[in-house]
């Protein structure tokens, strides 16, 4: 029987045993702080799903790559006793290309959720020189000049908003659905080619799109301006504007590539070149990163349990206040409720206010149960103060990204000096009473 006792009373105040108990409760918290990040994740992706909805209703993000001038060519080859005719296809780019235009954003709502849309207006003029085969060594009468055309890449053609016409000459021309000699989406048409050593061509594209646009550099020298009304761009792709201003009023950017900086060359047959990953533009961005910021909030979750643990833990030694284990367990599950309060509140408000508010809550509401705990108020604001730091250091850790492994990585040390210091003189082998 008293061997009982005391196993019983080795249970109720080792501090080892404790420590044990802790360790294995932060362990079940776990649980639950990997739901919370699967919930954040839930949230971005059903964002993501009404995103790509609205998007193909109006206009999915748009890379428009052209003119390409097209001419096939006949090619023979000897087969045994044969003589086999095979059409292939020659693809050349413009000497010069410039595109100027605007895009007027939209905000479309579905329900909780935003999507920037936009419809642009863009003007396309540049110059063609004669076709050369010359490289090729084939001959002008296998050229077929009178099955020449003109194509246009544009991979949702459901954002096209009005009819589509080509000068290219002294001629116009209307263009049509589909592309047949080149690997992506657009619109084309047969074009005359006469006798002359330059083409001038132009063209007008009223197009829907959603975030993004880009463009194709197809020119030997491709100039690019575009003016919005967006205040948020982020320039993105192989090339950045050499030219931009970014103001209330929105933004102005300016772009020129030169054939000397994309990989692929001014004339090619076939499919032997790929032109997409030259695409540059901007893409309209939408502030709302809540969701990155609060799956990044979320892999500090044990830290911060361990951490408040801690703090209840030498309160309890230092002070001699009993804490059961349930108590504890109640402490980290409204530390895990923290971020689905952030997420949550951060889809109807701002994300720093939303941010105070989840902060504020699940510190009153440790603090007011702590003070049930200790029954002493000093002790209740000494947890409270050290919440609050925690938040604010998570917080300053979010909003510098750049240096959140720097900030991290020094205050991570600062609290291990502390927790040391405050450990110094605990006799680990004593009981909490002694």
């Amino acid at each position: 029987m008293a061997e009982k006792n005391e196993i019983k009373s080795w249970v109720r105040d080792s501090i080892t045993f404790k420590s044990i108990i802790i360790g294995f409760l932060i362990l079940v918290l776990l649980i639950p702080a990997g739901m919370i990040k699967d919930l954040i994740k839930e949230r971005n992706t059903l964002r993501n799903s009404v995103v790509s909805e609205i998007s193909q209703k109006w206009g999915n993000p748009q890379t428009i790559s052209g003119p390409v001038l097209t001419i096939p060519f006949k090619k023979f080859y000897k087969n045994e006793n044969k003589i086999i005719e095979e059409i292939h296809y020659a693809h050349f780019l413009p000497e010069n290309l410039t595109i100027e235009g605007k895009l007027i954003p939209e905000i479309r709502n579905r329900g909780i959720y935003e999507v920037v849309v936009y419809s642009s207006l863009l003007n396309f003029n540049g110059v063609f020189i004669k076709p050369d085969f010359g490289e090729w060594k084939i001959k002008d009468s296998d050229i077929l000049w009178e099955d020449a055309s003109i194509s246009i890449g544009i991979p949702d053609m459901r954002g096209i908003k009005d009819a589509l016409k080509i000068k290219f000459g002294n001629t116009e021309y209307d263009v049509n659905p589909g592309i047949n000699y080149l690997n992506y989406t657009g619109v084309s048409t047969k074009i005359k080619i006469v006798e002359s050593d330059m083409f001038e061509f132009s063209f007008n594209l009223n197009l829907n799109g959603s975030d993004v646009i880009n463009f194709i550099p197809v020119g030997k020298e491709t100039h690019v301006e575009i003016n919005s009304g967006w205040k948020n761009p982020s320039f993105e792709g192989s090339f950045l504007p050499y030219e931009r201003v970014i103001n209330e009023n929105g933004f102005k950017a300016k772009w020129k590539a030169l054939h000397l900086n994309r990989s692929f060359p001014q004339k090619w047959i076939d499919n032997e070149y790929s032109t997409g990953k030259a695409a540059f533009g901007v893409n309209l961005l939408l502030p709302v990163d809540h969701y990155q910021k609060s799956l990044r909030s979320a892999k500090y979750a044990i830290m911060f349990i361990a951490l408040t643990f801690l703090v209840f833990f030498f309160t309890e030694i230092l002070n001699k206040k009993r804490i059961h284990p349930i108590q504890y367990l109640l402490v980290g599950l409204g530390l895990s409720i923290f971020y689905s309060l952030l997420v949550s509140l951060s889809e109807q408000i701002n994300y720093n206010l939303a941010y105070l508010i989840a902060s504020l809550s699940i510190i009153t509401l440790i603090t007011g149960y702590s003070y049930s705990i200790f029954k002493n108020i000093k002790l209740a604001v000494i947890v409270c103060f050290v919440l609050i730091i925690l938040y604010t250091f998570l917080f300053t850790i979010l909003q510098l990204q750049d240096y959140s492994l720097l900030i991290g990585s020094i205050g991570l040390f600062v609290t291990l000096a502390i927790i040391m210091y405050l450990s110094r003189k605990v006799n680990w082998y004593n009981s909490i009473e002694e």
